[in-house]
């Protein structure tokens, strides 16, 4: 079973973004487990932490460890 990562993610602040950070993790993770949030700005995803992390930047956004 892979862990659940769990990220805020402050600078999301509309429903494209949220489907820009589900699309570049389901791109970085397949197969993972993927819940975006845009009231807590929480990001929650299964699988590797730092893969997940570096596709939440590269689409333009910035994660926050929680």
């Amino acid at each position: 079973m892979s862990e659940k990562t769990i990220f805020a993610v402050n600078d999301m602040t509309c429903g494209h973004c949220v489907g820009t950070v589900r699309k570049a993790l389901e791109d970085a993770l397949p197969g993972a487990t993927i819940s975006v949030d845009l009231v807590t700005h929480r990001v929650e995803f299964t699988g590797d932490r730092s893969a997940g992390e570096e596709a939440i930047r590269e689409a333009g956004y910035t994660p926050e460890a929680v």
